[in-house]
């Protein structure tokens, strides 16, 4: 069994698909998947949220969801203005290890690294648990600095950073994309392990699958 944590370098950067990326993949190679998505925000009780989205595109039915707040914020904010109670630490971590008989466990954040997901960050969830992260990150300008700004606090945390993904890439990449691309892991010096096409999750479920090995690194499995 393993775990990965899956972050961004800001909100909108394409966590979900990417996760929904993940779970296809490693299904495609054998393993058993669930997905645990903490807090979720900005979705109506009842309405499908980006579990909803991971399980259409991928495929993996065993998801869980622990906290929705109605208003789309931080959760932590969410949560206080709906008046309902803050996601704890440690019902996240039980969460988790209830999930761990499964071959690979991935954790779905909220907007980026350090965005206060109940009473604590992933960042703290991931030193609890001992498990890496990886960095969802945008495509085009700015994503230099967010990018490296996450890395190095991974790093100062003592937290391994399992690589970076872009979370859309453009059908036609503009110049500072194309550039970002190869300055990504130079800047962060950290691998960059894939590209998901831009409007990946508008995909059914049959061609998503079918592509999803292949965005990428070859031989790398999550």
């Amino acid at each position: 069994m393993s775990i990965l944590l899956i972050t961004g370098t800001s909100t909108d950067v394409g966590k979900t698909v990417v996760t929904a990326a993940l779970a296809a993949a490693a299904t495609a190679a054998g393993r058993t998947v669930a997905v645990c998505k903490p807090a979720q925000t900005g979705i109506a009780p009842g309405e499908p949220g980006d579990l909803a989205e991971v399980t259409r595109l991928s495929g993996v039915p065993r998801t869980v969801e622990l906290a929705r707040y109605p208003e789309p914020l931080a959760p932590d904010t969410a949560a206080r203005r709906a008046n309902m109670p803050l996601l704890s630490l440690d019902e996240t971590i039980a969460a988790v290890d209830a999930l761990t008989d499964a071959d690979l466990v991935l954790v779905e954040g909220a907007g980026g690294l350090l965005v206060r997901m109940g009473e604590f960050t992933l960042l703290d969830v991931a030193q609890k648990l001992g498990a890496p992260v990886l960095v969802v990150a945008a495509a085009g300008l700015g994503t230099l600095n967010h990018s490296e700004l996450t890395t190095r606090t991974l790093a100062a945390a003592g937290v391994p950073c399992a690589g970076l993904v872009i979370g859309s890439w453009p059908s036609a990449p503009d110049l500072a994309a194309r550039c970002n691309r190869d300055d990504l892991p130079r800047i962060t010096e950290t691998p960059l392990l894939g590209a998901i096409p831009e409007g990946a999750g508008r995909w059914d479920r049959t061609r998503f699958t079918a592509a999803a090995p292949g965005w990428f690194a070859p031989g790398w499995q999550p």
